[in-house]
């Protein structure tokens, strides 16, 4: 074989490889991340509709003072405040298993004398 050829083959190995799959961090991140861009979308909206109502409120102050017709405004929503931004990641417990404290409020003791037979419905043998 050439040497080129060879060099070419040691190198090719890792190119064709692939990666990990993300963590359960990484994935997270990501969320966060398309989440913050989402809402950093609808800020810009909203900024952008309230400039384009100054702007048009300017253009009919200024046609009045000129004593020119002033055309009626068109009508269109309300420009909506997006609020600020919620961390959703935030929000989750911090023992997802629920190994400490459960969701629902206990109804009976933590342990009992019955099997998991009979707490499942069967027969014990």
């Amino acid at each position: 074989m050439r040497p080129t050829l060879m060099i070419v083959a040691m190198f090719a190995g890792p190119v064709w490889a692939s990666l990990p799959p993300p963590t359960e961090e990484a994935k997270a991140q990501t969320a966060v991340a398309t989440a913050r861009s989402g809402w950093t979308d609808k800020v810009a909206q909203y900024q952008l509709c309230l400039a384009m109502d100054r702007t048009a409120e300017k253009y009919r102050s200024s046609l009045k003072a000129a004593q020119k017709p002033v055309p009626t405004a068109a009508a269109t929503p309300a420009c909506a405040d997006p609020g600020p931004f919620v961390n959703v990641a935030a929000a989750k417990p911090l023992e997802a298993a629920g190994a400490h404290s459960p969701p629902a409020t206990a109804v009976s003791p933590p342990s009992s004398k019955a099997t998991a037979a009979e707490i499942a419905g069967g027969v014990k043998k």
